[in-house]
């Protein structure tokens, strides 16, 4: 450009590149121009424009070979702002994508906790013979599992075993444990527990002889064996429908 023009030029209009740009340019667009041999090799770094610069550039022309290069000018950069608006509207395409699946994602996972628990919800009756530990202790877990606000554990001879279990609730579901005097678990162990995996309550009784848990005072469960006990012997673990024993049940806790 003409030194009487630079003053239309600022920095927003126009830059001098530096020798790695100018080298990254020369790799990507190979011209005779831009080859450091031709002519005796280029003495300075040259100028580009910036899309503000080419539309102040093209009012500058003046003779008829001029003109058609600004309209060579305002063509390509018509083309580039569609190319950029195109562009623009695909990747906004794909962020909207984006979000739907996440949110298909999140849908999918509700539909299968809803699934997981409509599946453990049909559960009535398992009977577990001696050796089956793991599937007994497993069960127990899956029930444990479902409770969304609370956990009531009727047990007259628990141990530190059920707190490995009560590790798997869900967060700030409240656990109340009914026992006897018999039972085999410290203060120092719950008070452990609780710093983690709040909140757990035991209290002492001498009202019950079977085993019961009960899941947010909406479903009751009796265990023929004692939690820590499970596999042991054969016994079985049931569903009790009626809805007066659910609520007798959860009364006590």
């Amino acid at each position: 450009m003409k030194l009487k023009n630079i003053q239309r030029f600022p920095e927003k209009f126009c830059f001098q590149l530096n020798e790695e740009e100018l080298e990254n340019l020369r790799s990507q667009f190979v011209t005779s121009s831009l080859e450091k041999e031709n002519y005796g090799g280029r003495r300075y770094l040259p100028y580009v424009f910036t899309e503000q610069g080419i539309a102040m550039l093209s009012g500058l022309l003046r003779n008829e070979i001029a003109v058609q290069v600004s309209i060579n000018i305002m063509d390509a950069f018509v083309e580039m702002r569609k190319f950029i608006t195109l562009n623009g509207q695909m990747f906004q395409e794909m962020n909207t994508m984006k979000s739907k699946l996440l949110e298909h994602d999140e849908k999918f996972n509700t539909v299968f906790d809803e699934l997981q628990n409509k599946k453990q919800s049909e559960f009535n009756q398992k009977i577990f013979f001696d050796g089956q530990i793991y599937d007994s202790y497993s069960l127990i877990i899956d029930i444990i599992k479902t409770a969304k606000n609370k956990i009531l554990i009727i047990d007259n001879y628990i141990d530190d075993s059920i707190l490995n279990m009560l590790a798997k609730k869900n967060k700030d579901v409240e656990v109340v444990i009914l026992t006897s005097q018999n039972s085999n678990i410290s203060k120092l162990d719950i008070n452990k527990f609780n710093k983690q995996y709040p909140t757990l309550k035991i209290a002492k009784t001498n009202k019950f002889h079977d085993r019961f848990i009960v899941i947010d005072n909406k479903e009751l469960y009796h265990c023929g064996a004692s939690l820590k006990d499970l596999g042991k012997k054969c016994f079985a673990i049931s569903k009790i429908e009626d809805r007066e024993y659910v609520k007798q049940i959860s009364n006590f806790a």
